[in-house]
């Protein structure tokens, strides 16, 4: 929560902050050196993309592990088989780890990337690498090695089609870049309904993944796709930490005024990074809901007066599918709201530091330094202040469920938090990755347009026998009208793809494992019927 949730409004108050300071407030890049938000841009790099992904995804390898062995523990077939059998899941990590060491020296060593057409390729190769070692040293029954396969190989697809939908080198993102011709607002028109498609495939594929699971081995099958999905996940790390490693070369670069081939040179590896930053996320989410769906497993048997299952004919259960249907959405709108705010702080910041600090904007020889630290302490206090309330209505959610109306209400909560979770989770980051690539699409020249030509001497436009305009194909770049529409994409997407959307995973994994760490207590109140009693019917 800390790391995810927390850090992801530190790292977007900066951001947001510092363009809209540097680009709007005072027409300067946001890297400038005179902008005093740099820094804590630079810094939120680290808070959010590198130690929230690191700690979201560890969270899923430890709460994945955990749900298979809770449902191992109540298994008596899994028991009598002895204790082997029951430490299987620790064996998958292990292996995983040492599988992604193996490969790591490919991209190092015997295949380094040479080129900036090959970034991406060199880092997908390593990818598919791990998942195909990770197959073939994965031991076990064949039940097993089929949920565990599902799991790896689910993963990779999910992760080659986000990199679709997010990189400028395919035709979604080249699209979303294409719509800035007529203004921001068809910018995020194409980016949303980017966003909304992306959820397709992934969804469909993680259907797959549990019916396959769940039909070899039932939820014990679906906590081993699970940890399969995660068994490539110190590459799937590496990869994702790139891409902030990028951005912040880039922001020095600048800050320390290099040569313009060098900026070239980093938005190239930074271009590169969002889309593997992207190939992360849609990992984490995906396992995420195998992780929450396998807790939920896990609790459902923890819980044994739910042994004949969950009927989503109980009206108790239905009104709180619907309940935990919204949830992702009230949190959405906290974490949203929050670097709203925290953004709001460090643009009014930015401003009085240039309108007080003498010669500063101008750039005069002798001015004083920028505050950074001032800009620090607001990304840091705001963080910090705004992550309580969404926190709170994460944990005390299931809680309060259980507390009141009982263990089928719960599972109703953790179903709905999970199905719309999921979604919402894989559209907002999509449609923020692919808003930042559009961006850099049109800043590396990518992006031409049919403009009308006109006289070197008068401006008026040139026409043709027939009294057309003449048209002619205008590169888009820096500065340009096609530019500023992206510019705004951008902006709007960085809340979304590295704050609310990633998340989201916070918020399905935590209320499940909250619950099943409360089941006993749950039980305890009218034989898990809650306080208010609420008898288990069928309607």
């Amino acid at each position: 929560m800390f790391g995810r949730v927390g850090g992801g409004i530190y790292t977007k108050a900066a951001d947001v902050g510092a363009d809209l300071a540097g680009k709007v407030v005072a027409g300067i890049p946001e890297d400038d050196p005179r902008n005093p938000a740099t820094i804590a841009d630079n810094v939120g790099d680290n808070v959010g993309d590198v130690a929230g992904m690191g700690s979201d995804l560890f969270g899923s390898f430890g709460e994945a592990t955990c749900a298979a062995l809770v449902i191992a523990a109540q298994s008596h077939d899994l028991v009598s088989a002895g204790w082997d059998t029951l430490i299987f899941p620790l064996y998958i990590s292990s292996v995983g780890i040492l599988v992604c060491i193996a490969t790591s020296f490919v991209a190092t060593d015997f295949r380094p990337v040479r080129s900036e057409a090959s970034i991406e390729e060199v880092l997908k190769t390593q990818l598919t690498l791990s998942t195909v070692g990770m197959t073939c040293v994965t031991m076990g029954p064949m039940s097993a090695f089929c949920c565990i396969a599902a799991g790896l190989w689910g993963g990779l697809i999910i992760g080659f089609v986000t990199e679709y939908y997010t990189s400028h080198s395919y035709s979604p993102v080249r699209e979303v870049a294409r719509s800035t011709e007529t203004g921001a607002a068809t910018n995020i028109i194409y980016g949303l309904a980017l966003g909304y498609k992306s959820t397709i495939i992934p969804v469909g594929i993680l259907a797959g993944i549990v019916f396959v699971a769940f039909s070899l081995m039932d939820m014990y099958g679906v906590a081993l796709a699970a940890l399969g999905m995660l068994g490539t996940l110190s590459t799937c790390l590496a990869i994702d930490v790139y891409g902030p490693i990028c951005d912040n070369a880039g922001g020095i670069a600048e800050m320390a005024e290099l040569p313009e081939a060098v900026r070239e040179k980093t938005d190239a590896l930074d271009a590169a990074g969002n889309t593997t930053a992207a190939i992360g996320k849609g990992f984490a989410i995906g396992s995420a809901a195998l992780v929450s769906l396998a807790l939920t497993a896990a609790f459902v048997t923890r819980t044994e007066v739910l042994e004949n299952g969950v009927n989503l004919l109980n009206p108790t259960v239905f009104a709180f599918l619907l309940v935990g249907s919204m949830l992702p959405y009230w949190f959405s709108a906290m974490t949203m709201k929050s670097v709203g705010i925290a953004a709001m702080e460090m643009v009014k910041e930015v401003k009085r530091q240039f309108d007080t600090i003498p010669g500063l904007l101008e750039g005069t020889p002798g001015h004083a330094p920028p505050d950074h630290a001032r800009c620090i302490k607001i990304s840091t206090d705001a963080s910090l202040r705004e992550m309580v309330p969404p926190a709170i209505l994460v944990m005390t959610a299931p809680i309060l469920t259980g507390m009141f109306f009982g263990v089928e209400a719960v599972v109703g909560l953790l179903a709905g938090g999970m199905a719309s979770g999921v979604q919402l989770a894989i559209s907002a980051s999509n449609t923020g990755g692919a808003w930042d690539n559009a961006k850099k699409y049109v800043e590396k020249g990518g992006l031409y347009i049919d403009m009308p030509k006109r006289d070197e001497v008068t401006g008026e436009i040139m026409r043709d026998e027939f009294g057309s305009p003449i048209l002619v194909s205008v590169r888009q770049r820096k500065g340009s009208e096609c530019h500023k529409a992206a510019v705004v994409g951008d902006t709007v997407g960085d809340p979304l793809k590295d704050t609310s959307g990633p998340a989201l995973n916070i918020l399905m994994k935590l209320m499940a494992i909250i619950s099943l760490v409360f089941a006993d207590f749950f039980m305890s109140i009218n034989n898990g019927q809650g306080y208010f009693n609420i008898p288990r019917r069928v309607f």
